[in-house]
């Protein structure tokens, strides 16, 4: 690792730290007149922020290196969950001034999925209203089963798209998790039907969404009003329903506000998944909406039909503990990629 990426590493984890604590918390080998070079590149680049002067001088991440700088996963998970360095409590701040102040994508990054996004509008051009809605039923049976897989859900791929077109049950396994899979159907087809239904994020619209995943499902109706635990990080979900609901308000504002529709949709997947608004499904629903958005704005919808279960739950407790959006935003580009050169 370079002396700069030590840098910010350091100061993610110890914000508003001194020059000489960033030396000896890294470790620095070189001089003192280097060091404040490295520092002051970091400040020029917008990736440190100083505060202070003189002898007072302190310097913390800005928001975006905080948001999206690269953190390797294989390391931050090779330490015990009670171990880790975390961000236990939700953080409002992160949804009402830091990340409107980002911009989530690099113009590399942007200019990549525009290409893609390009390339999909003149594919599904091309095709006849059948074989659109073949390819979108395909890709509607590879994201129930994905979805639901990364829930827990033991159907294979082939016992999924037979139960979604032949409503033939899999021998071995639960009622519960059939109707997991239907749900997601249903859900899917109640977006279709009505491509505009998410052109702007409301509460309300989220919770339809949720009520139609969780259908005949033991899991409670609307926003929750006890608290919930999330396993496998010490991250603890707001517990009070009206503070759910503020935050589930600002993101909509948050969202709705944003110009970019691959922002909208990766911000609700994270987002919605950070809040835990409902007592079950949250993962599910941010899913579903995301991809919703993605629809009403003629945008390709994401299958993640090829995302490790696994990588895609580390990804999204490193944003639940550190707020840090990198490691899901590479899977969301991937997933994009993926759907548009598998689908159409």
């Amino acid at each position: 690792m370079d002396n700069s990426r030590e840098i910010l590493q350091f100061l993610h984890y110890n914000p508003l730290s001194s020059r000489e604590e960033i030396a000896k918390g890294i470790a620095f080998e070189g001089s003192d007149a280097t060091l404040k070079r490295l520092i002051a590149a970091l400040v020029r680049n917008e990736d440190v922020v100083v505060e202070g002067k003189a002898r007072a001088t302190r310097y913390r991440l800005s928001n975006q290196a905080h948001l999206l700088m690269p953190l390797n996963l294989n390391t931050y998970f090779s330490q015990d969950v009670d171990e880790r360095k975390v961000q236990t409590s939700f953080n409002f701040e992160l949804i009402r001034e830091q990340i409107p102040e980002v911009s989530i994508f690099s113009n590399e990054e942007r200019i990549h999925l525009n290409e893609l996004q390009k390339g999909f509008r003149q594919h599904i051009e091309e095709m006849t209203p059948n074989e659109y809605n073949k390819e979108m039923e395909r890709l509607g049976i590879d994201l129930s089963w994905k979805s639901s897989q990364i829930e827990g859900n033991t159907y294979s791929l082939l016992e999924t798209e037979r139960l979604l077109r032949e409503s033939k049950t899999a021998d071995g396994k639960t009622q519960e998790e059939a109707t997991m899979l239907l749900n997601h159907k249903y859900a899917l087809r109640f977006i279709l039907d009505n491509p505009d239904y998410l052109q702007e994020l409301t509460v309300s619209h989220i919770e339809d969404i949720h009520s139609l995943l969780t259908q005949g499902l033991s899991v409670d109706k609307g926003i929750r009003h006890r608290r919930v635990g999330i396993t496998g990080t010490n991250y603890h979900p707001l517990d009070n329903e009206f503070q759910i609901r503020e935050a589930m308000r600002d993101t909509c504002n948050l969202i709705n506000n944003k110009v970019d529709i691959f922002e909208k949709a990766l911000l609700t997947l994270v987002l919605l998944s950070y809040i835990q608004a409902f007592s079950d499904g949250n993962k599910r629903t941010a899913r579903i909406t995301s991809n919703a958005i993605l629809i009403a704005n003629g945008y390709c919808p994401l299958s993640f039909r090829s995302v490790d279960s696994i990588d895609y739950k580390k990804a999204m407790l490193i944003f639940y503990e550190q707020n840090n959006l990198y490691a899901f935003k590479q899977i969301f580009i991937e997933q994009f990629e993926f759907a548009v050169k598998e689908y159409f």
